[in-house]
């Protein structure tokens, strides 16, 4: 009986150790991610935590040591029990405090933004067709490099009826695990239209998983011409791109989504949001969003937050044809990765041709999907697949 209660002894204590260090780490993060790292506050809050963290365990788990370091009066009046509360009430207040902090922290919409998200992407509705949307401040720059661009924010004008298709875009920047996510929608005579959603970087400020989870990048949705979303990764920065174009949707689920873009729209303006690494990431909030929209067809996996592996994703669930267009042999994941890598299709794309920008984003759009089927939504191939039936029938008639 001894035995089995010094084991579990063991295991509660080493549970309340790692709690311990783990809610330290998150606290001391925190602080050094907002405060910054070289601020004084941040190493006195340091050392504060440190101590008392420290003496809460010494006194915990040796308390002969932690005996020899408390004045001998303090300690003969008050029992090692007593300590071990008061140094532990004391922690617990410490680090409520800082969570307290953590969410009074308010996302905002004025700070010193870099140019590619400085600008909010608005819309309006036309009064007479509904479907007509005006979106204001859709970005087309011209990407010179990874950091320098001619800046261009632009009025456009979608028809939701000519919405005929949806492609997922992954762009991995660091690594196979870790990709960024956008959504494009295609239209019937007309280029695609990018959403992306992203940090809102401010001037001088770089991209830290780690910061993510601290409140320190509000989110950003934008709207985007792919000669520039797209470019500015495959081409600008060298990340390596991949287009998967969305198969067996019905138009009435492509019409949500694309509201479901609108509707947030319509939130991070009046409210600006957080965007977190987990919970709030590129990824994660256009599967909450789809999963909306089509339901049990998208079931919840691990690899939502391992946005790297989405591709593989969409495919065990049907989403990406395993046999595009009839073609005789199935394609397996590895081919999809084959034919849906668009860097090699645009190598040497001239982002900067003197062109007209819708002309050169039509060749830029049209080049990227060389090799990769365009599937027709479910619906409109039902009803294709009818008329032709009709029209066969009535011929032998």
């Amino acid at each position: 009986m001894r035995q089995t209660n010094g084991w579990r002894y063991n295991i509660v204590s080493f549970l309340v150790v790692l709690s311990l260090l783990l809610s330290a780490f998150w606290l001391l993060m925190l602080i050094g991610y907002q405060l910054g790292a070289y601020n004084p506050l941040t190493w006195l809050a340091c050392v504060l935590i440190i101590s008392l963290l420290t003496s809460l365990l010494l006194t915990k788990t040796k308390p002969k040591l932690a005996s020899k370091t408390i004045n001998n009066t303090f300690h003969r009046s008050f029992s090692q029990r007593t300590i071990i509360t008061w140094l532990g009430g004391l922690y617990a207040a410490v680090w409520l405090l800082g969570l307290g902090w953590f969410f009074s922290i308010e996302a905002k919409q004025s700070r010193d933004w870099m140019p590619e998200v400085s600008q909010r992407v608005t819309y309006k509705r036309d009064t007479t067709n509904p479907d007509l949307i005006t979106f204001t401040n859709v970005r087309n720059f011209d990407w010179h490099t990874s950091e320098d661009a001619t800046e261009r924010w632009e009025t456009r004008t979608v028809d939701m009826s000519k919405l005929s298709g949806v492609d997922v875009i992954n762009s991995y920047w660091m690594g196979p695990l870790i990709a960024h996510t956008l959504v494009c929608f295609r239209f019937e005579d007309d280029r695609p239209l990018a959403f992306s959603f992203e940090i809102r970087k401010e001037n001088g400020e770089a991209f830290s998983a780690f910061a993510g989870f601290f409140r320190r990048y509000e989110l950003s949705l934008i709207a985007s011409e792919e000669r520039d979303i797209i470019y500015t990764r495959s081409n600008a920065r060298g990340e390596q791109v991949y287009v998967l174009p969305v198969s067996h949707l019905q138009q009435s689920e492509v019409r949500s989504l694309f509201e479901s873009y609108l509707t947030a729209a319509d939130e991070l303006n009046a409210k600006p949001a957080w965007y977190n690494t987990l919970t709030s990431n590129c990824t994660n909030i256009i599967f909450y969003m789809a999963r909306i929209v089509s339901g049990e067809r998208l079931p919840w996996d691990y690899r939502i937050w391992v946005s790297g592996w989405l591709p593989n994703y969409l495919y065990d669930v049907g989403m990406l044809d395993a046999n595009p267009n009839n073609s005789g042999q199935p394609w397996s994941m590895a081919t999809w990765y084959e034919r849906a890598h668009i860097n090699p299709k645009v190598r040497g794309f001239d982002n900067q041709a003197n062109l007209d920008t819708q002309v050169n984003g039509s060749r830029f759009s049209a080049q990227i999907r060389q090799g990769v089927p365009i599937p027709p939504l479910a619906d409109s191939q039902a009803k294709a697949d009818a008329e032709a039936k009709s029209a066969a029938k009535a011929s032998n008639d």
